[in-house]
């Protein structure tokens, strides 16, 4: 039998909803991620320029990312709160406030304030909103979209933030060039305020959950009763793991380490750096397209030869990077990179897609807010511990940068191992 199969009122509210109009609003509620993902993306983008601009330091502008990860514990705050509250009203605050730091931020930069202060208290306030933000999104696409669906409407929603991600790269390599920072942080913000207007006009399935005591001691049980039960399933226990070690190991090179080698190493343009970076973003775009082909042919178990091919890739990735290969111009170094980055990136949105389909499934509605954000939590909370390692690690290596793309062939080898020996026994839902 299914695992952790759906049963109570949050599965009858699901199975209620009016597809048509349950469409209807997920396709807008895609069409805001569209418009507030451009906008942080588009701000990312701006701000780490900005910082490697004026400080051409890699280690400052490591901290400083992972500072800003650091709120993103506060994620099963954030589910329990989208468990008992209106997810989309949470979303239209969250935006709201997001859009008002970001146009503060935009006045304080004229003034005489620290920027390197200023742009980290920033970052790190927008973290916090991020972190409340994504459980209500996250738990609100299976009560928008057929259960048989859900592969396609999490590889859709993974794409269209790709999209964005595409697109912020580039717009912002061109409008960095000629208008500055400014401008960019000034579009992010206005993005902001149109998806949260848009997403008043959007309804998500709700039934309000009643307080049997003070508001604040009960979201506690509801931390507690995410966390237990996050525990108690061995298959998202063995993702929320899974995850952790990717964001560990993986992701704070792309994070990091990119913008490093494209802009330092490789001494890119801003507009090399900005078709750079949207490659490897579109990547991902590809990836959940590619999701489709996966259904059937995807498993748990086989989840590891996956890890293994992206280990094979990064070895011609430091390659890429090593002075030999500097010695024959920017071209061939910056191809290669770019060549071996793209299927990496496609291959992680597709383990990404297909691990958080199948905890959606396994999850009854009532807890699928904390039990996501657990899951986040606990993974992002080994990527600001990755970010510094790089940022350090890049540092020391800045004359040898191909040290760590090796470093990572090998731990992704270890890694696919470990998830080849945790995955073994592993029962497919049908």
């Amino acid at each position: 039998q299914r695992a952790g199969r759906r049963t109570g009122a949050g599965m009858e509210n699901r199975s209620q909803a009016d597809p048509q109009g349950s469409y209807k609003d997920f396709y807008m509620m895609v069409i805001g991620q569209v418009i507030s993902i451009l906008g942080s993306a588009l701000l990312r983008f701006a701000l780490s320029l900005y910082i490697l601009d004026i400080t051409g330091r890699a280690d400052i502008y490591a901290l400083l990312f992972a500072i800003s990860n650091i709120p993103l514990l506060l994620s099963p705050l954030g589910g329990a709160v989208s468990d008992r509250f209106s997810r989309q009203k949470l979303m239209v605050v969250f935006d709201f406030t997001s859009s008002a730091i970001i146009f503060l931020y935009y006045f304080l930069m004229a003034g005489d304030l620290p920027i390197i202060m200023l742009t980290g208290t920033v970052m790190v306030a927008l973290s916090v909103i991020s972190s409340m933000y994504s459980p209500a999104v996250t738990a609100s696409i299976p009560l928008l979209v057929e259960e048989r669906r859900l592969e396609a409407a999490n590889g859709m929603v993974n794409g269209v933030q790709a999209l964005s991600n595409v697109a912020a790269p580039i717009i912002g390599g061109v409008c960095y060039g000629i208008f500055g920072v400014n401008t960019l942080v000034l579009i992010s913000g206005a993005a902001f305020f149109c998806s949260a207007v848009l997403e008043l006009f959007i309804r998500i399935p709700f039934v309000k959950r009643g307080f049997s005591g003070p508001v604040i001691p009960a979201i506690a049980g509801d931390l507690k009763e995410g966390i237990t039960y996050v525990v108690r399933k061995p298959m998202i226990r063995k993702a929320m793991i899974l995850a952790a070690l990717l964001n560990m190991i993986l992701t704070p090179f792309f994070v990091v380490g990119g913008p490093i080698i494209l802009k330092n190493a490789m001494h890119s343009t801003d507009a090399m750096y900005g078709i750079g970076m949207g490659s490897i973003n579109f990547a991902t775009i590809l990836g959940a397209l590619a999701m489709g082909l996966t259904v059937g042919r995807l498993h748990m178990k086989n989840l590891y030869r996956l890890l293994l091919f992206i280990a094979a890739l990064f070895a011609p990735m430091a390659l890429a990077v090593t002075p030999q290969l500097a010695g024959l111009g920017f071209y061939p170094g910056y191809l290669l990179f770019l060549w071996c980055s793209i299927p990496v990136a496609m291959i992680m949105t597709i383990v990404s897609i297909f691990v958080i389909t199948r905890v959606q499934r396994e999850t009854p509605n009532e807890n699928l807010g904390k039990v996501m954000a657990c899951i986040m939590a606990v993974s992002q909370c080994t990527a600001p511990l990755g970010q510094l390692a790089y940022g350090l690690v890049f540092q020391v290596f800045d004359s040898a940068i191909y040290l760590p793309a090796l470093f990572i062939c090998g731990a992704m080898v270890l890694l696919s191992l470990a998830a080849r020996k945790m995955m073994e026994n592993e029962v497919e839902l049908c």
